[in-house]
């Protein structure tokens, strides 16, 4: 059995870092990661969510080939390597295809979460890769979306911390890190300090990873913050299915679920059952007939695979088909979904060869139109 991989043991190590008008917190952080910390963890790429503002700050305070302190730590610090860390990893918030200065009205605060994230649903979608993310810089906004993203979307190698740098070195504008040769430098009172007393610490910070609950589409990055928290909140709130068969429409709590004619009405035809009061079932047991009708409802005049389909059925349920639709209108909710997914889906009960399926939403979190059907 092989054992489970740190976060410095990963063959990618990203890091990123939101900063606004202190481009510092980088170099500071990836010190603090690379040098300080053991065992060290060693960014082979370092990424950056900021404002125009802030690029400009960053490319001339780090990366500018004269001075830029992010070269000069590598230098300093040859350990480290060369992480990549160019124009491509500096990621500008942006509103209406706009990149924004600062961020300040209500719109620029939801471009700003989104742009968030998306970068981190994108930055954790590669399994062979940790993320480490430093929430210590930028607006306190843009440090609680991007810790409130890490939370949606953190996998378990990931991690989240602050950076914490003594007084007076905090917030000096010469100051980036402790360098190996030390520096005496001037605070804004005339003082003279000396860098070999900075003590820079990372404190890593816990958080609750949710991304186990989020559907396929916003854990790859498909949905903006708002829509993100929605979903998840989703999971929460009391179930209810709608169901409109002439429509062909499926509503699970808020979300509109999409689904083939023959997989809705074969949802349709649980939730049917269930409202019967009988909701489980086995394949030899299953209604086929109340199958066909609820599926002649959806597809209406267009008979060409419902045909098919009754032929198959002539004698009864399939056992194959029985299954295999099963699996597939659990796997369009699951999907669709995530941990919201858990009221709609079908229950087992019994041994084999007795198992029994069905829904366990109550009759009266069920509501189906477009079909009439007497026990009903």
């Amino acid at each position: 059995m092989s054992k489970l991989l740190q976060p410095h043991e990963y063959p990618r190590r990203i890091l990123l870092c939101v900063t606004g008008l202190s481009p510092q917190i980088v170099t500071e952080t990836l010190y603090a990661l690379a040098v300080a910390r053991t065992p060290p963890f060693i960014p082979t790429e370092v990424h950056l969510l900021t404002t125009t503002d802030g690029a400009r700050l960053a490319r001339a305070a780090l990366l500018h080939p004269d001075g830029g302190h992010f070269h000069a730590l590598l230098n300093d610090q040859p350990q480290i390597g060369h992480p990549r860390f160019d124009e491509d990893c500096i990621h500008i918030i942006s509103h209406h295809q706009k990149k924004l200065a600062d961020i300040r009205t209500p719109a620029e605060n939801a471009a700003a979460a989104d742009t968030i994230t998306a970068l981190v649903a994108q930055l954790t979608g590669n399994a062979d890769a940790a993320l480490h993310v430093s929430i210590a810089g930028g607006r306190k906004t843009m440090g609680f979306y991007l810790g409130y993203a890490f939370s949606l979307f953190a996998r378990p190698q990931d991690t989240l911390s602050h950076i914490l740098v003594s007084s007076p070195f905090e917030g000096h504008p010469d100051f980036f890190y402790p360098p190996r040769q030390p520096r005496r430098l001037v605070t804004r009172d005339g003082h003279h300090i000396d860098t070999a007393e900075a003590v820079v610490t990372l404190a890593e910070i816990p958080v609750v990873r949710l991304r186990h609950g989020l559907p396929v589409a916003l854990i790859t990055g498909r949905a903006g913050f708002s829509e993100t928290v929605a979903t998840l909140q989703q999971s929460f709130a009391p179930p209810r299915l709608l169901i409109d068969l002439e429509q062909r429409h499926v509503v699970c709590g808020t979300t509109t679920v999409t689904m083939k004619p023959q997989l809705l009405a074969w949802l349709a035809w649980w939730a049917t059952l269930a409202r019967q009061g009988q909701p489980e079932t086995t394949w030899r047991e299953a209604d086929a007939g109340l199958f066909l009708d609820i599926y002649r409802a959806v597809v209406g005049i267009d008979v060409i695979d419902y045909e098919k389909t009754a032929e198959l059925l002539n004698n009864g349920m399939e056992k194959e088909f029985f299954q295999t639709k099963n699996a597939k209108v659990e796997r369009i909710l699951k999907d669709a979904l995530g941990s919201a997914a858990t009221p709609y889906l079908l229950m087992t009960a019994g041994k084999r060869p007795h198992t029994r399926r069905g829904l366990t939403l109550p009759p009266e979190s069920i509501q189906i139109s477009g079909f009439d059907n007497k026990q009903d």
